[in-house]
């Protein structure tokens, strides 16, 4: 009796393997035996992922690149820890990917990239590693402030920590985006400071973004920005003033129409005020101005100056005045400033000083024409203006 159970089941597992002379299994589905032995051999391509997995402080740039041999790259993908994926570019044919950008600092990073070979085999490759953590930063302070309105003549300025031996790599990292669109550039004064405007001033009601992705860009040699912020800003209505140092006075025009024209006093000889294109930086209520502070030695010392705007770093100001006299319009009789009648403390918002404060905003241009000094140096305050744009450009 077991014998033949034996039988019976071997029979079984005969007839299940098809083998049969007339099954027509052998080529008659158009694939075969040779078919399927070449659907399932492996792909020849090879992906190479550097840094390799698991590697630690990585630097931010120069490190990462992902290579395909005997294949082609297809897809190559790189994220952080929250998602976020990094810009990048296949070159050379599908041999190589690098970032379109710098990496950011003490990050963990996954890459996953996925090259086909000449028969359209795929070969995928998965990594990770984390980047460095920097021992000495730098970081900027920028105006204007997010959030802000401010007038056509205000620059995206940023000042930073420490002075910058890679600018290029630093200015690749802020972005600058307008709407409507227009051609913005960078400009850097020195090695700390780097602005931003168009050819001509903003257009009345531009919003400007701007995308300061500095974390982890090697500004000098290790040192490394600690920034990732967008600011965001919207540019006001139009008004430029022009101050005729010759006849004393002061158009203010709001879309090139004059609204008011307002007599003042500039610079006396020896003293006479910057000629130029200043943009107003800062508003002050009231301020103290000593000659001390801008190497007038203690020619004098008024500590409460009303109705302030700064024009430059070296002390211009339009300000209210209330010791000129019968200067306005009449005589130039400052240290350099433009200065407009005012009541001492400030408390009259009828005079022209009170009116010219509370119609300005931080980024209005007021322009000096017809004064006895030189035009004011591009990089003294925000006045860019005063450079050619081939020249800003460049």
């Amino acid at each position: 009796m077991p014998v033949l159970i034996a039988g019976v089941l071997l029979m079984a597992v005969t007839a299940c393997g098809g083998g049969g002379t007339d099954s027509g299994s052998g080529s008659g589905d158009g694939k075969g035996k040779d078919g399927a032995t070449q659907q399932g051999k492996q792909s020849e391509a090879v992906v190479s992922i550097a840094p390799k997995d698991g590697a630690k402080s990585v630097k931010t740039s120069g490190a990462l690149k992902v290579s395909a041999g005997k294949g082609k790259l297809t897809q190559v993908e790189v994220k952080d820890a929250k998602g976020a994926e990094i810009a990048g570019e296949i070159t050379d044919g599908g041999a190589t990917w690098t970032p379109s950008s710098h990496l950011a600092a003490s990050t963990k990073y996954t890459v996953h990239a996925v090259a086909k070979d000449s028969a359209g085999r795929e070969a995928a490759e998965d990594s990770s590693f984390t980047t460095l953590t920097p021992q000495n930063t730098f970081a900027g302070s920028f105006t204007p402030e997010d959030g802000s309105t401010v007038g056509v003549g205000m620059p995206f300025s940023i000042r930073f920590t420490r002075g910058i031996t890679h600018p290029e790599d630093v200015e690749k990292a802020i972005t600058v985006k307008t709407e409507p669109a227009v051609d913005v550039e960078g400009h850097w004064f020195g090695n700390d400071r780097l602005d931003f405007r168009p050819e001509k001033y903003w257009a009345e009601g531009t919003k400007v973004t701007v995308d300061l992705n500095l974390d982890g860009v090697e500004g000098r040699p290790g040192v490394y920005g600690k920034q990732a912020k967008t600011v965001k800003f919207t540019i006001g209505r139009n008004q430029v003033s022009i101050v005729d140092a010759k006849k004393h006075t002061m158009k203010v025009t709001q879309d090139g129409k004059v609204i008011k024209t307002i007599p003042v006093t500039t610079g006396k000889p020896g003293y006479d005020t910057w000629n130029g294109q200043m943009v107003m930086s800062e508003k002050l209520t009231v301020t103290r101005m000593n000659g001390e502070t801008v190497g007038y030695g203690g020619e004098y010392d008024i500590k409460d100056v009303p109705h302030a705007i700064r024009l430059t770093d070296s002390g211009t100001f339009v300000h209210g005045n209330y010791w000129g006299g019968g200067a306005f319009g009449n005589f130039n009789a400052s240290h350099g400033c433009v200065g407009l009648r005012d009541v001492r403390g400030g408390w009259s918002k009828s005079v022209p000083a009170a009116w010219f404060f509370n119609h300005s905003m931080i980024g209005d241009v007021v322009v000096v024409k017809n004064s006895h000094d030189d035009t004011v140096a591009p990089g003294n305050g925000l006045n860019g203006w005063n450079m050619s744009w081939e020249k800003w450009k460049s």
